[in-house]
């Protein structure tokens, strides 16, 4: 059992060290910020600060701030937050991670970046009277309260369309009018309500991957004669890296063979001392001296010594053919084995059961007669072979 215990630890490590040996060979690997939301940075992007620079496609890193957030820091706009990358439409939604949108809307800018405005729609930013909800059932367009840049003596709106002077409300003024790159649904019924605190939505053109993730595939750098170029790497339904698989084959086929092994040599061993049960017992019985003290019961060596003892020929003949099989050990017979019977019943056993077996009890275990005890000398060791024709041969 100590054998099979020790190869269990040694596959177990063996596996854990492939598995990390897999996972280490592929830096460019998944990562993320957070696991708990899930959202999943590989090729053209890349962590910039937990993966190496060759993960990723030139101007599309990401970066996680002190609270395990996904940033994009566009040139001109500065930091977003990233909520969401598809990536295969090649689209991305941003928001700000501090929660004021329309005051980053204002200062937008995509110019410098790799990223286009999904679907751009125009807007207008109106500073008005603490009173401009009165002027928004007075014209044709809706006007929206922009909280966040609103203050106590003045609010901030916006309207849907570009305003002209002449179609500003009493007591506004223009702040600004901008492009706004909305999500698709917005962009459809934005109409109905210019609501600017949700996702802003951008997309890319290059590296042109959406063909590959639509074939269930993975974007990536792959060596070729001109350099490097964008490649499809077509994942399996395990979706593990080849160098995963691999460590996983030798990790589990190593171990679970040195397994094998190990309980065959166990279980060889264990048949092989059931086999032989009375070799160490006729070794220890012939070459020490006898000082082991008499158990209640039991008979002495010097009475044991005396009972028959006979030596198997190579046909393993038997005067009764019913006695093949020693009654301790329930282990057949084998030639040249030695045997004892006791001189009461004449049944045999193996030298070795019987002889531990009289020295805790002085009868028969199959009988349970008790032979008569003798101090006489041992009788001399007879040989039984196919020749002999009558049980008296070895009495």
């Amino acid at each position: 059992m100590q054998t099979t215990a020790k190869s269990f630890v040694f596959s177990s490590s063996l596996l854990a060290f492939f598995l990390i040996l897999a996972q280490s060979s592929d830096p460019c690997q998944p990562a993320t910020c957070d696991a708990s939301v899930g959202l999943e940075v590989r090729f053209p992007f890349r962590l910039a600060d937990r993966q190496p620079a060759g993960c990723g496609y030139p101007g599309f890193d990401l970066y996680c701030d002190g609270k395990n957030r996904t940033i994009l820091y566009l040139p001109r706009s500065g930091g977003f937050r990233v909520d969401y990358i598809d990536y295969r439409a090649q689209a991305l939604l941003i928001n700000d991670p501090n929660s004021c949108l329309p005051n980053r809307i204002l200062k937008l800018s995509l110019l410098g970046s790799s990223f286009s405005a999904a679907f751009p729609r125009r807007y207008t930013f109106l500073n008005c009277s603490s009173r401009w909800i009165n002027y928004s059932s007075s014209y044709s367009y809706r006007l929206m309260m922009l909280d966040c840049l609103s203050g106590e003596n003045y609010t901030v709106v916006a309207a849907r369309s570009m305003l002209s002077a002449a179609d500003v409300p009493p007591s506004c003024r223009i702040i600004a009018n901008v492009s706004v790159p909305l999500q698709w649904y917005a962009s459809q019924f934005y109409w109905m309500s210019p609501d600017l605190t949700e996702d802003l939505e951008l997309t890319w053109r290059e590296p042109a991957c959406g063909d590959c993730e639509d074939r269930g595939g993975f974007c990536g750098w792959e060596r070729s004669r001109s350099g490097l170029e964008i490649g499809c790497s077509i994942s399996s339904k395990s979706g593990l890296p080849r160098s995963a698989k691999y460590g996983i084959i030798v990790g589990i086929g190593i171990p679970g063979l040195l397994c094998v092994i190990g309980l065959a040599s166990y279980s060889y061993g264990m048949i092989k001392a059931r086999r032989r049960p009375n070799s160490d017992l006729s070794v220890s019985t012939a070459s020490e001296p006898q000082t082991v003290v008499q158990a209640i019961g039991g008979l002495d060596m010097p009475t044991i010594a005396s009972y028959p003892k006979t030596v198997l020929g190579e046909s393993g003949w038997l005067p009764n053919p019913a006695d093949g099989t020693c009654p301790i050990c329930l282990c057949e017979y084998e030639p040249k084995e030695a045997l004892r019977s006791i001189p009461e019943c004449n049944h045999y056993f193996h030298v070795g059961c019987i002889d531990e077996w009289l020295k805790i009890n002085g009868s028969c275990p199959l009988c349970r007669n008790s032979p008569p005890t003798s101090t006489a000398t041992p009788t001399s060791t007879m040989s039984l072979s196919s020749s002999q024709s009558t049980p008296s041969n070895h009495q």
